[in-house]
């Protein structure tokens, strides 16, 4: 699927892919693409879930394995 922006930079994403995946979505920046990765109804908890057994985890081993998650499941739905 290929779509484009418009003058001011806007894309618009079809509906079916909307009522898929929803309306909100995270702008993941790669070396060599972007990828667009969907946000959860409940974000909190989207996070709780995510959490898990990083409780004891500094906010940088946190953010360090978002990342690689987000990284992975990009790279997964190829």
């Amino acid at each position: 699927m290929s779509e484009r922006t418009d003058k001011q930079g806007c894309l618009y994403i079809p509906k079916e892919v909307r009522g898929k995946y929803g309306e909100r979505y995270h702008i993941v920046t790669c070396e060599d693409r972007i990828e667009l990765i969907p946000v959860a109804d409940d974000s909190l908890a989207a996070v709780r879930a995510a959490v898990g057994e990083l409780r004891d985890a500094s906010f940088e081993e946190i953010r360090e394995d978002i990342e690689d998650e987000a990284e992975a499941q990009s790279e997964g739905g190829r």
